[in-house]
């Protein structure tokens, strides 16, 4: 089938006819391979790249009982050290805290049975 190259923006393009397009299930936005060889130009359908869909259940049915978890692997990128701050100088004491939330509630007024 001869069909002619036209000049689309500063790229060529070449028209595929609807019964062709229809058959190879294309749509626009669909991705293509192309592939020279010496003269010769090939499109071919890509394959549509579909995301793994995982069930619980399944993946959980793969473990067997008694089975050991797997060694445990830190994929971070950068290595994070565990924090040395010391926040007790300005974190309120435990009288503190009790006082804040007494204040809190005869702002609002609810009163805590008992107290």
């Amino acid at each position: 089938m001869k069909v002619k190259v036209a000049k689309w923006g500063n790229s060529l393009a070449v028209r595929l006819p609807k019964h062709l397009a229809d058959e190879l299930g294309l749509v626009p936005g669909r991705t293509v391979d192309l592939e020279k060889t010496g003269t010769r130009l090939t499109i071919e359908t890509a394959p549509a790249h579909t995301i793994p869909h995982y069930r619980l259940e399944d993946l959980l049915a793969q473990i067997k009982p008694g089975q050991k978890p797997p060694p445990f692997q830190d994929w971070s990128a950068v290595e994070v050290p565990w924090p040395d701050d010391d926040w007790s100088d300005i974190a309120p004491t435990d009288q503190e805290w009790d006082a804040m939330k007494r204040q809190a509630e005869t702002k609002s007024g609810k009163r805590r049975r008992g107290a």
